[in-house]
């Protein structure tokens, strides 16, 4: 094992759809990785709020439309097909004012040939988001405007708010859901050695897959056990709305990333875990 990066340290990871690559970061940084997927997207379309979105759309009802994830921006495009082909969909966009919320809805959008009217920029959660529409009110004015967001899993209430108060009548388009993976023995697993002290660090991608840990661990009547293995380990979040996820769970968050990638996640948490880890003790 490498003696640099992590130096053999137990380095959990709930990662899902990108379960493999994490392992192999982690590897490459020299830590032993413990992979346990937590999460499942699972495509609710066409459901109602994707018809209307798809109607309303085509009619030029919205002076904006949001798009939050990359994922849900595909899985909107594939729902909602049926209704509003691809092509009526990057014409009906291309007449309104299209805002996507980081890199990945932007290559999707591009990749469709959508132009993107505002980029959110780093670290992408709803204050950029919103800061880029105060940045940009010349070009995408919110006051009474009928305005779109794509939703990713959970309903992100201060963006709505913010919206609101801006002047904008908000429509959510729900598109997927998250669920529990389908083998949940390896969550449960890591739950167990996260209870026994068996981890050293922890690396969150996602909010929701802090909501699945808790979720399996009052199930499996280690909620206790784990925030106390937890409160040992190195928390590693990828970014402020996962952090902020954390510390209303009770865990406080031990280092975030210079940016909100995996990759920048898992080389410098190897930097650092030692320092870290050495402190807590």
């Amino acid at each position: 094992m490498s003696n640099e990066g992590f130096a053999g340290l137990r380095v959990l990871s709930l990662e899902s759809r990108r379960a493999k690559e994490m392992g192999q970061l982690i590897l490459n940084n020299g830590g032993k990785p413990v992979i346990a997927p937590s999460t499942r997207e699972v495509p609710e379309g066409p459901n109602e709020d994707e018809l209307k979105f798809a109607a309303e759309l085509q009619k030029d009802k919205y002076g904006a439309v949001i798009f939050l994830t990359g994922v849900g921006t595909r899985h909107l495009a594939q729902a909602i097909e049926s209704v509003c082909s691809r092509e009526q969909l990057v014409a009906a966009l291309s007449r309104t004012k299209v805002v996507a919320r980081g890199p990945k809805p932007v290559a999707v959008l591009r990749e469709f040939g959508v132009p993107v009217t505002v980029a959110v920029p780093e670290p992408n959660t709803w204050r950029e988001l919103v800061q880029a529409l105060d940045d940009n009110r010349d070009k995408v004015p919110l006051q009474r405007q009928y305005v779109a967001v794509q939703e990713y899993g959970v309903p992100s209430t201060e963006l709505y708010a913010g919206l609101a108060e801006r002047g904008a009548k908000v429509f959510p388009v729900h598109v997927y859901k998250w669920e529990p993976p389908e083998d949940t023995a390896p969550l449960r697993d890591a739950i167990s050695a996260l209870s026994r002290g068996e981890i050293d660090v922890v690396m969150f991608t996602s909010s929701v897959q802090i909501h699945h840990l808790f979720q399996f661990a009052e199930q499996m009547k280690l909620r206790e056990q784990l925030v106390k293995g937890l409160k040992h380990a190195v928390i590693a979040s990828i970014g402020p709305t996962t952090s902020g996820t954390l510390r209303d769970f009770g865990i406080n968050v031990d280092m975030e990333p210079s940016h909100p990638k995996m990759g920048f996640l898992v080389k410098e948490a190897g930097e650092q875990s030692a320092r870290l880890l050495a402190k807590k003790a």
